[in-house]
C-alpha cells in the first residue's frame, strides 16, 4: 500500500487488487473520521479527501490496515429484477460454451460487490462475476445503449443508469432507478453495496 498527498488535504490509496481497495474503503470507511469529506475508489486506487488538516488522521487510521488480510465489510444488499432478454445473450452463451438459461443461472446465482462507479453517474461497476462469463467486450461498441441494459465485460457485470455508448455484452436489463439526483443518494448502487440479480418472473 501506498499513499501519494494530492493536493493540500487529499491522499490517494495505491493498492494491487480490487480486494485491496474495498479493504481500504472499508477501514476508513469504518473508522468514521470526521474530516474526511469523501471516499472515491476505483480499480487500484481510494482517493480520501479530507477538510484542511485531515490528513494526518487518515496515515494514521491506514498504519495499522493490511489491505490483504482486511475482510470486506458486510454492506447493504440491493436486488435488481432483470428480464434476461439482451441482444447478447446468446453470443454470451456460446463464448461460454452454455445455454442461455445456464447464463441467466450463473448471473443469478453469483453474489456481487460494487467496487467503485465511474463511466456515468450511477454507473457500478460490480465484482463477483462467475468465470465463464468474463467475457470481452463488443469488437464494435454500440452508439446507444438503453437505460437499465444488463451488461458483462471482463470481469465485471454492470446495469447502465442511463442511456449511453457502450462495448459491454448486453443479456438483460432492469428497470430498478440506478441513478436519480433527487434523492439524497442520487446512485442505487454505491461502493461497498452487496448487490443480487434476479430473473423476472
Amino acid at each position: 500500500m501506498q499513499l501519494r498527498r494530492c493536493g493540500t488535504d487529499g491522499v490517494l490509496v495505491e493498492v494491487d487488487s480490487l480486494g485491496e481497495v474495498e479493504a481500504v474503503r472499508a477501514a476508513l470507511a469504518a473508522a468514521r473520521l470526521p474530516d474526511v469529506v469523501e471516499l472515491v475508489p476505483a480499480a487500484r486506487t481510494v482517493l480520501v479527501v479530507t477538510r484542511p488538516g485531515g490528513v494526518p488522521a487518515v496515515r494514521a487510521a491506514l498504519a495499522g490496515v493490511d489491505p490483504v488480510d482486511h475482510p470486506a465489510a458486510a454492506g447493504d444488499e440491493v436486488v435488481l429484477e432483470v428480464r434476461y432478454d439482451g441482444p447478447d445473450l446468446d453470443l454470451v452463451a456460446e463464448t461460454a460454451g452454455l445455454t442461455a438459461a445456464e447464463v441467466v443461472a450463473l448471473h443469478t446465482g453469483a453474489d456481487y460487490r460494487v467496487a467503485f462507479c465511474g463511466f456515468a453517474p450511477g454507473f457500478a461497476y460490480l465484482t463477483g462475476l462467475p468465470e465463464p462469463l468474463r467475457q470481452p467486450r463488443l469488437d464494435s461498441p454500440r452508439t446507444k445503449v438503453p437505460a437499465g441494459s444488463v451488461g458483462v465485460a471482463g470481469e465485471f457485470t454492470a446495469a447502465y443508469p442511463r442511456a449511453t455508448p457502450g462495448g459491454w455484452r448486453l443479456i438483460g436489463r432492469t428497470d430498478a432507478p440506478l441513478f436519480d439526483p433527487r434523492r439524497p443518494t442520487p446512485a442505487l448502487l454505491t461502493p461497498g453495496a452487496r448487490v443480487r440479480f434476479e430473473a423476472a418472473r
